[in-house]
């Protein structure tokens, strides 16, 4: 599948991903379906919810990111 800037409708895309430093992270970012529902602490809710890795390819002509969430983690 070749992958096209949804804006400027570019085909050099480089895949990369978005990470996630934040406190216990795993070092990139997960997609969680459903809606954001915080737990008593504010955190988000995700017990039980499945969990997909976000692949990210950058636009090299306009910099736009395009997000994907194929591979569940």
């Amino acid at each position: 599948m070749e992958i096209r800037c949804s804006q400027c409708q570019g085909f050099d895309l480089e895949p990369g991903f978005v990470e996630d430093s934040g406190d216990h992270s795993r070092g990139y970012a997960r997609w969680i379906p459903g809606p954001l529902q915080r737990g008593v602490m504010g955190g988000a809710k995700r017990w039980g919810r499945p969990r997909f890795q976000i692949d990210a390819h950058r636009c090299r002509n306009c910099g736009h990111l395009e997000l994907f969430a194929p591979h569940e983690v």
